[in-house]
C-alpha cells in the first residue's frame, strides 16, 4: 500500500522536480572556491539554477499531459485487467461448482433417462395392446364374415341337395297312374276351394 503522499500526482511531480534540479545543480555548488565566490558569482549561480529549475518546470509542464493521459491509459488498462481477472475467477468458479455437482448431475440425467425409457416402455406396450385388439376384432370380424358365408353356402349346398334328392325321389315314386290322382286330388281341391269362396 503506498502512503498517502505518495497518492497525490502533483506532489509527486514537484518532489521529482526538485530532487532532479539539486541534482543538476549539484555539481556547481560542489566546486572549489576560485573566482566565483564574490556576490555576482553567486547571483549568477543562482540565475543558472533558477533558470535550469525553470526549464525542467516548463518540461514537466508540457509533458504533463502526456504523463497523464498514459497514467490514466496504464490505470484503465490495470482496471480492465482486473475485471477481466474477476470475470475469469468467477467463470472458474462456476465451473468448478458444476465440477464439483458433475456426479449429481450425471446421477440425475440417468434417472430422468431411466423414467423415459420406462414411460416409452409402457407407452410401446399399451401401443402394442391397442393394436393387438385391434387385429383381434378385425380377425373376430372376418372370422364372423366367414362363418356367415360359410352358413349361407352350406345351406345353399342343403337346399340344392335337398332338391335333388326331392326331385331324384319324385321321379322314383311318381309313375304315369300317380301322376293322374296327383292332378285329380288337386282339380277336387281346387274345386272345393272354388265352392268355398
Amino acid at each position: 500500500m503506498k502512503p498517502a503522499i505518495l497518492r497525490h500526482p502533483r506532489i509527486v511531480a514537484a518532489g521529482t522536480v526538485i530532487f532532479l534540479a539539486l541534482i543538476c545543480a549539484a555539481p556547481v555548488f560542489a566546486q572549489e572556491e576560485g573566482p566565483e565566490t564574490t556576490t555576482t558569482g553567486w547571483i549568477f549561480r543562482w540565475l543558472n539554477f533558477a533558470i535550469v529549475l525553470i526549464a525542467i518546470i516548463w518540461a514537466f509542464s508540457k509533458a504533463s499531459p502526456y504523463f497523464r493521459a498514459r497514467t490514466e491509459s496504464i490505470q484503465a488498462a490495470v482496471a480492465e485487467g482486473t475485471r477481466a481477472r474477476e470475470e475469469a475467477e468467477a467463470k472458474k468458479r462456476d465451473a468448478e461448482a458444476r465440477l464439483a455437482n458433475l456426479p449429481a448431475e450425471i446421477d440425475a440425467l440417468k434417472a430422468q433417462a431411466r423414467r423415459d425409457a420406462e414411460a416409452d416402455r409402457e407407452r410401446i406396450k399399451a401401443t402394442t395392446r391397442e393394436e393387438a385388439a385391434k387385429v383381434e376384432r378385425a380377425a373376430d370380424i372376418e372370422i364372423a364374415a366367414a362363418e356367415r358365408a360359410a352358413v349361407l353356402s352350406l345351406k345353399s349346398i342343403a337346399a340344392r341337395l335337398a332338391v335333388e334328392r326331392a326331385e331324384v325321389l319324385l321321379r322314383e315314386q311318381i309313375t304315369p297312374g300317380s301322376d293322374s290322382v296327383i292332378v285329380s286330388v288337386f282339380v277336387a281341391d281346387l274345386a272345393s276351394n272354388g265352392s268355398a269362396n
